[in-house]
């Protein structure tokens, strides 16, 4: 029985709490109620707000800038590399990984479960994305942007 864990004490089985990683102990979670149900069945339904940057439009947006960045990456290898193709080329493919990191800690690291680590998240990728795009600013200026870089370790 106890190779199965089933004579375990209690002091055993909280001192096995310890070899959890720190960063999971650490994280407290908001208290969801059995089944993440709110009221009772006869309480009246209240729609959610509505709210423009989400739902259709939101998953619009994100397609087109998707469609958008074909032919941005296909015009360096038919008529070579300019400024404006490689800037318009690197800024959405930075607004593509905001709003797919957007999108995961959305459904991972949900507002009502974790609270202001939710806010902690956005507030981070935010200032990441604003660190890349000063990266994008400094290759565009100093390289010859993100073509020529590619180029040249292509033919290196």
């Amino acid at each position: 029985m106890s190779r199965l864990g089933l004579g375990m004490s209690k002091t055993a089985l909280k001192s096995s709490a310890v070899y959890r990683p720190t960063l999971v102990r650490g994280i407290k979670t908001i208290p969801q109620p059995p089944g993440y149900i709110v009221g009772t069945v006869n309480d009246a339904y209240v729609p959610p707000k509505p709210n423009k940057t989400h739902g259709s439009l939101h998953w619009a947006r994100e397609k087109v800038v998707t469609v958008a960045m074909i032919p941005f990456i296909g015009y360096p290898f038919l008529a070579g590399t300019t400024t404006f193709v490689d800037a318009s080329m690197s800024g959405l493919l930075l607004y593509h990984c905001y709003v797919g990191f957007q999108s995961c800690i959305i459904d991972y690291i949900p507002k009502r479960v974790y609270g202001a680590y939710h806010n902690y998240a956005m507030y981070l990728l935010t200032f990441g994305s604003g660190v890349a795009a000063y990266g994008i600013y400094e290759l565009e200026k100093k390289e010859g942007g993100v073509t020529t870089i590619i180029s040249k370790l292509w033919k290196a």
